[in-house]
């Protein structure tokens, strides 16, 4: 268009401003900027200003375009700025995501919604909480789809998933999406705009990889002998069928970077699974050990060598790979035949009875030192969680900027409304709404693991799905039964839900609601050992992350545990802190569930073991000859009851 004709556009709704000198300055602006453009080649003015110095970056703009724009325009670099955003709102320019990163303005955003799209807008904000949509989160939300808008064109209807997932991207490259969030991509899939098949969140794509072809699985390592390769290949291909994916993942791993590959750095050339005994002894001894790196205070890395734990299972991959192939060559051959070669393994080689042992005394300690303080660990997960509330109440009771007291201790509510921040008397920023949130997790979890014995990848799976009631046939009593979604056996349980738990995951249920709907939100989590998104379901171990719905990771409730050791200050016999890992709420369960008297093939159903020995390996058998007739009825009553109940149901 000529620049009169641009000028024209920007004159009608919904560009044109109510102040008549609100409109002479973008429209002056608007010209400036137009004929500055007309000296430079290019057939429309997206390829004028793509030819011009601006197309660089926002300081070459801000050099030549303003040094020109204040001598021969004789305009004022304001105007200049108004009309720039003016014909970018009108698509008549369009700035890419990074030139806009650059570009440090407060009016970007509520020019573009009040000129492009502004129907699309109206209805996304009606679906939007207020608050959040008033939010600094939703302001980053909402300057994001501008942003998209006016480097893409069009409205919010036109933008792509690939258009957001570039955004994220460029802005992971610049170095600013540190607490941007990802909300405006979950506005865009609840406005409808998404294809169905989309992706349910951008926050984890740059960190994930899905399910890897066997082809992919064996390339990552590097093979450099093609027929090798393509054995490898054609190996994990057979055995896929019957593996999980994490242990193909793993077996791969095992194969090439372990034992293959490593072979190639020590022995070019090499290409043949026939290993002279001097190669496979060599390799054996490399494998023994490994290299364990810890970071000291003053930043140094001081390295160690110590016996690698998972040798023997690296020893047993290899040694099944050879038999495989040895007894596949009698079945097929043509296909396998070429590579039967003399297993470089013996079966007693793949024993590890030592290290077995090692680790199972260690555990062993480590369930004796905890068992009697698990009650206290209990109490003061409760007790920190009240303390954290008890701060976050007293902060919102007292408006921004206002000052009060709790426990003791003075604090200084920062002047952000919407946010739960304040200063402490040594002036650090402290923020209780997450640290409740913590807190709050670490009971739950606490409750919940030492309750029912799950494992924590099972406690995060857990949905509002897997309560259900169970009405005896004898009596019609109803039982409450929460299923126990199959994990690391691919066996599915069920346990019954103790008065206690019913009370935890009440709580739970009522702090996870939506409390516009008063249902649980739908939550699709990623499944990390099976690198594949899980369908939406109403998680109960989730939490609103900056507007979106979030699964509660493993990470966390490891951290949120160690904030309730610090709050109770629990040592052991040494004086070192008695720490508490989430699985070890699942052996303290067995070990007081045997100790108390349940038969252990009832304690393998609950826990969800596919073999009694592995039950049994949780209990200390120096605890044994404990086990008589006062124990049974002394040590922990009411889940004894609770656990003879369930053994009365499966019976």
């Amino acid at each position: 268009m000529p620049i009169e004709e641009v000028l024209a556009v920007l004159d009608r709704p919904p560009f044109r401003a109510e102040k008549a000198h609100t409109r002479w300055q973008r429209k002056s602006g608007a010209r400036a900027v137009l004929t500055w453009l007309s000296g430079f080649p290019g057939e429309s003015w997206q390829e004028r200003w793509e030819a011009s110095p601006a197309a660089v970056g926002p300081e070459r703009w801000a050099e030549e375009g303003h040094t020109w724009i204040s001598t021969v325009a004789d305009v004022r670099w304001s105007s200049a700025q108004s009309g720039l955003l003016m014909l970018a709102g009108a698509d008549v320019l369009r700035l890419p995501l990074t030139w806009q990163f650059g570009y440090r303005t407060v009016h970007l955003r509520l020019l573009v919604e009040r000129t492009r799209d502004p129907e699309g807008l109206s209805r996304l904000e009606e679906i939007v909480d207020p608050k959040r949509w008033a939010s600094v989160g939703g302001g980053r939300a909402r300057l994001a789809l501008t942003r998209i808008m006016i480097a893409k064109g069009g409205g919010l209807a036109d933008i792509t998933p690939g258009d957001a997932f570039e955004y994220a991207a460029e802005l992971r490259k610049a170095g600013l999406d540190r607490g941007s969030g990802t909300l405006f991509y979950s506005w865009l899939r609840e406005l409808g705009n998404l294809p169905s098949d989309a992706p349910v969140t951008l926050r984890f794509l740059h960190r994930v990889t899905g399910q890897l072809s066997c082809e992919q699985l064996v390339d990552r390592h590097g093979v450099a002998c093609e027929p090798i390769r393509e054995l490898l290949i054609d190996y994990l291909e057979e055995r896929r069928p019957r593996l999980d994916y994490s242990t193909l993942d793993n077996l791969a791993r095992n194969l090439t970077r372990n034992f293959w590959s490593d072979l190639e750095r020590h022995h070019p050339g090499i290409n043949s699974l026939d290993l002279a005994p001097g190669v496979a002894t060599a390799w054996k001894e490399r494998f023994r050990t490994r290299v364990q790196r810890c970071r000291r205070p003053d930043g140094t890395v001081e390295e160690t060598v110590v016996e690698r734990a998972d040798r023997a299972l690296l020893l047993i991959a290899v040694r099944a790979f050879y038999l495989d192939i040895a007894r596949w060559a009698v079945e097929e051959p043509a296909r396998w035949g070429l590579w039967a070669a003399p297993c470089p393994i013996k079966e007693a080689e793949t024993t590890d009875r030592k290290r077995v042992k090692r680790v199972k005394a260690r555990m062993d300690q480590r369930t004796r030192e905890r068992l009697p303080a698990l009650e206290s660990f209990a109490k003061a997960a409760a007790d920190h969680h009240r303390y954290r509330l008890a701060r976050l109440e007293a902060l919102l009771a007292v408006p921004p900027g206002g000052t009060f007291i709790v426990h003791d201790a003075v604090f200084v509510r920062t002047m952000n409304a919407a946010g739960a921040a304040a200063r402490g008397e040594d002036g650090v920023l402290l923020y209780f709404d997450l640290a409740e949130h913590r807190a709050f997790w670490a009971w739950a979890a606490v409750e919940f693991l030492r309750h029912t014995g799950a494992r924590i990848e099972e406690m995060l799976e857990i949905s509002h799905h897997a309560m259900i009631q169970y009405r005896l046939p004898t009596t019609g009593e109803l039982v409450p039964l929460l299923q126990i979604a199959p994990s690391k056996t691919d066996q599915e349980r069920v346990l019954l839900v103790s008065p206690e738990l019913a009370d935890v995951l009440a709580t739970i249920i009522r702090r996870v609601r939506d409390p516009r709907t008063g249902a649980i939100p739908l939550l699709a989590a990623y499944d990390y050992e099976e690198r594949i998104w899980n369908p939406p379901a109403p998680l109960l171990f989730q939490y609103d992350r900056g507007g979106e719905n979030s699964r509660l990771s493993g990470e966390l409730i490891r951290k949120a545990l160690v904030e309730v050791l610090a709050f109770i200050g629990l040592t052991d016999s040494t004086g070192h802190p008695l720490d508490f890992t989430p699985h070890d709420f699942r052996r303290l369960f067995i070990t007081d569930a045997i100790r108390s008297g349940l038969p252990p093939h009832i304690a393998q159903a609950i826990a969800g073991h596919g073999n009694i020995n592995t039950t049994m390996g949780y209990h200390d058998p120096r605890e044994l000859h404990q086990m008589g007739e006062k124990s049974q009825v002394a040590s922990s009553g009411r889940r004894l009851d609770g656990l003879q109940r369930y053994y009365q149901l499966a019976s």
